[in-house]
């Protein structure tokens, strides 16, 4: 099943979406795939992974003034919370072959990592140190402006 975005408004918090990947069964083992505008909103300018995250840490705590992100959990578990400046969700990762799409402007943290948890996580830009609002506070006064 592939779903297709269409997002123009990224102020509301139903933006932030579960994509299911293809997923092509084999008995030899499954394969799943990701490509740029068609199974997600955007150009993939970069990649990186979470790995080796000890017992009760998190990653992230942060926003991007216009940075999108795909996270996937290629292999155990971790919940993301989603914060937009007024509501707050979570999402629970633990399939390789569904991704949460987040568009720039949200407040992301991941936790709750499995044993042996692996994130995947594409970007729709270069790493830039002034993209990112690192303070909470400040990203509040964000939403407020």
């Amino acid at each position: 099943m592939f779903v297709y975005l269409c997002l123009t408004n990224f102020s509301r918090m139903q933006d932030c979406k579960l994509i299911q990947l293809p997923k092509i069964v084999d008995n030899r083992g499954n394969l799943s795939f990701i490509e740029s505008n068609k199974h997600i909103p955007f150009d993939i300018k970069r990649v990186y992974w979470i790995y080796d995250v000890p017992g009760g840490e998190f990653r992230g705590s942060h926003a991007f003034k216009e940075q999108n992100e795909f996270i996937i959990a290629l292999s155990g578990s971790f919940d993301v919370h989603i914060d937009d400046g007024k509501q707050k969700t979570v999402f629970s990762l633990n399939r390789s072959y569904y991704g949460l799409y987040i568009p720039a402007g949200y407040w992301r943290q991941i936790e709750n990592f499995s044993t042996n948890s692996l994130a995947l996580v594409l970007s729709s830009t270069n790493f830039s140190e002034k993209d990112y609002i690192r303070n909470y506070e400040e990203f509040l006064k964000t939403k407020q402006a």
